[in-house]
């Protein structure tokens, strides 16, 4: 078949991933980039020798030699661009999270189902080499089922300002942010089971600590010190219908001893430590065994991720597989972490199984 033509919408910092695992895949050709900014979209073009350049997507979408896109842009433009997409046509990789609320995500439901267009949700954890790996050990029996899991990402500093920070562009903070990627994986491996309950908790204690010297983390290019209207940190306990549950808990900013990322699952036959590098536990013989898969890449390699995901979003453009991110894994997202951000406004267990879902 002929390489699957590709153009990216939005050239903020997460486009340079997709860009360089575009660059780098055979089966891809990328023909145009979009930004409102026309001097960052001209040096994205100019560094991936990328012939067509635009300042509106609209301009983008029609353009019929274009297959594909990458939705690469504020999180409150996901919804309105990815659905302008597929009705133009066009298979979409949308950036996580897939939108802001609920409504939105149900509406990119419905273009994908009306348009049968592809739609992948960028959740690149999925992808990852150690991922898969683990995946086959789950899906042959080897830790039985799985009822736990817990999941913690923490940033001691390290709220990167500018959009990132902003409410109305963003959605919110860490939860939405980075919480977004752990949820998922998370949820993923447990097989997806129907989420029930969701209790949560956000603190907005310490701001940006844009005072704090010495000590330099990750800046959005339109930081600004004076502007944060997102929560610091978050945590949850999501209850599922089989009885499982997942524990969650992430942070842009916290008196912290250092920044962390620990990720297991737990099953009746053994567990998994995903986070910092996967370890798996298992018993035999009546003996306890702690497992080191031998991995070039034990825990999360993020550009190796990334290119298995592009890999994965060309194969299916050309029909040569199934979608292991589709939009309706989007949307139950979008629901639990909605339900995470109204459970603690109002203080309460929000329950998914009826009036509140």
């Amino acid at each position: 078949m002929e390489k699957v033509r590709v153009g990216l919408i939005g050239c903020g910092s997460i486009s340079d991933a997709h860009l360089q695992a575009y660059a780098a895949n055979p089966q891809v050709k990328l023909v145009a980039v979009c930004d409102l900014n026309a001097e960052r979209a001209r040096a994205a073009a100019s560094k991936y020798e990328i012939a067509g350049v635009y300042g509106d997507y609209d301009e983008l979408l029609a353009d019929p030699g274009i297959d594909a896109v990458s939705v690469c842009t504020w999180n409150n433009s996901h919804a309105e661009i990815s659905i302008a997409a597929l009705r133009a046509g066009k298979h979409v990789l949308c950036e996580k999270p897939l939108c802001k609320t609920v409504d939105e995500a149900l509406a990119i439901e419905q273009a994908v189902r009306e348009t049968g267009k592809i739609l992948q949700v960028g959740y690149v954890r999925r992808h990852a080499s150690n991922i898969d790996v683990l995946k086959r050990f789950i899906d042959a029996g080897d830790l039985g089922g799985i009822y736990y899991a817990k999941a913690s990402l923490i940033r001691r500093l390290g709220n990167p300002g500018g959009w990132f920070a902003d409410l109305e562009r963003s959605g919110g903070g860490p939860l939405i942010d980075i919480g977004v990627h752990v949820i998922d994986l998370c949820w993923y491996l447990m097989g997806k089971p129907k989420a029930v309950s969701v209790s949560g908790n956000t603190y907005r204690k310490l701001g940006n600590r844009s005072h704090i010297e010495n000590y330099s983390y990750y800046q959005a290019a339109d930081f600004d010190p004076s502007v944060n209207t997102v929560e610091d940190m978050a945590n949850a306990l999501i209850r599922f219908e089989n009885g499982a549950s997942l524990m969650v808990d992430v942070s842009f900013s916290l008196h912290a001893r250092k920044d962390s990322a620990q990720i297991s699952i737990f099953g009746e036959k053994g567990g998994a430590e995903i986070e910092p590098a996967l370890a798996i536990t298992a018993e035999r013989h009546n003996t306890i065994l702690n497992v080191d898969p031998q991995l070039t890449t034990p825990g999360f390699d993020f550009m190796d991720a990334f290119g298995r995901e592009i890999s994965h979003f060309a194969k299916l453009c050309r029909g040569e597989a199934e979608n292991l991110c589709p939009v309706e894994d989007g949307v139950e997202m979008i629901r639990l972490l909605n339900a995470v951000y109204r459970s603690a406004e109002e203080g309460r267990e929000i329950r998914l199984d009826g009036a509140d879902r």
